[in-house]
C-alpha cells in the first residue's frame, strides 16, 4: 500500500487540492499535525478512518506508524501543512520508508507564502522590479542553517524575501535586513493566512516589527521584504506586450 504525503494547504479546508481531498477520503489511516490541522479538513476523512495526531510523536514514532499501516494493507494520508516540499520533514520520513520498501507519493499543496501573497493581493515577481523570490527562515532554536544561507548573503542580492518561522525574532531580522535593503524598503507580515484570526500588517523595515508586535502576531506568520510589495510604474511583461512579434513564435509559446 502507499503513503501519501499530502499538502494540506495553509489552513482553510477548501484550499486543499482536489487530489488531496479525494485521497484523504480514500485512505484508511490519516496522520496529521494536530496543532496546525483544522477540524474542517479532517471532515474529509472516511468516517471509519483511523486518525492519528502526530503533534506529540517523535519522527521515529511517526514513521513506525506509517510502516505498520502499510504492512497492515492500508493506504495512509500523511498531512503536511502547506506544501510538502517546504519545511515538512518529508525528507527524513522518506529515508526511513525507502529501506522498508514502503511506496510513497507526494501530493502538492498551497504553501503558506503563496496564500499570504494572495491575502496581500500582490504578485511577488514584478517586471523590472523583482523576478526572484528567496524562501527562507530565521535561525533560532531550530536546526542550524547552512553556513552560506544567511540573511546577509540573501539581502546582498536585493531579492524579494519570504521569511518563515521568524515572527518571534522580527526585530533582529528587520534590523539586519535594513542595512542592505534600506529602512524605507516595503515589508509586510501575514499571520494565519486563510484561517480564523488572519491578520495583516504593512509598512517598511523601519516600522513593521512594531506593527507586528502591536497586532499580537506570534505564530504562523510569513514576513515579506522587497520593493515588489509597493511597486508602481513598472513596464508590462514582454510576454503580453503589443510590440512582441507573435506571428514568428512557436505555437507552444
Amino acid at each position: 500500500m502507499t503513503v501519501y504525503f499530502i499538502g494540506a494547504g495553509p489552513g482553510a479546508a477548501d484550499l486543499i487540492t482536489v487530489r488531496g481531498r479525494d485521497l484523504l477520503a480514500r485512505c484508511q489511516v490519516c496522520l496529521y499535525p494536530g496543532s496546525m490541522t483544522p477540524t474542517d479538513l479532517l471532515a474529509y476523512c472516511a468516517p471509519d478512518a483511523e486518525r492519528v495526531d502526530t503533534a506529540n510523536l517523535s519522527l521515529d514514532e511517526i514513521t513506525a506508524k506509517l510502516i505498520d499501516a502499510h504492512r497492515a494493507g492500508h493506504d495512509v494520508a500523511r498531512l503536511c501543512s502547506g506544501d510538502p516540499s517546504l519545511y515538512s520533514a518529508v525528507a527524513e520520513q522518506v529515508r526511513r520508508l525507502e529501506p522498508e520498501g514502503v511506496p510513497y507519493e507526494m501530493v502538492p499543496g498551497v504553501p503558506a507564502f503563496a496564500a499570504s501573497a494572495a491575502v496581500l493581493g500582490r504578485e511577488l515577481t514584478v517586471p523590472g522590479i523583482g523576478q526572484s523570490l528567496v524562501i527562507t527562515r530565521a535561525q533560532a532554536r531550530s536546526t542550524a542553517m547552512p553556513d552560506t544561507e544567511t540573511l546577509e548573503n540573501f539581502a546582498r542580492t536585493g531579492t524579494t524575501l519570504a521569511l518563515h518561522l521568524a515572527i518571534n525574532h522580527i526585530e533582529r531580522v528587520t534590523a539586519e535586513l535594513a542595512g542592505h535593503y534600506g529602512e524605507d524598503c516595503p515589508a509586510a507580515v501575514v499571520a494565519l493566512a486563510s484561517q480564523p484570526g488572519e491578520t495583516v500588517v504593512r509598512g517598511t523595515l523601519a516600522d513593521i516589527a512594531g506593527q507586528a508586535r502591536a497586532a499580537g502576531m506570534t505564530r504562523a506568520a510569513t514576513i515579506f521584504v522587497g520593493r515588489v510589495l509597493a511597486a508602481g510604474g513598472f513596464p508590462d511583461s514582454f510576454l503580453y506586450s503589443s510590440t512582441r512579434d507573435r506571428a514568428s513564435q512557436p505555437e507552444s509559446l
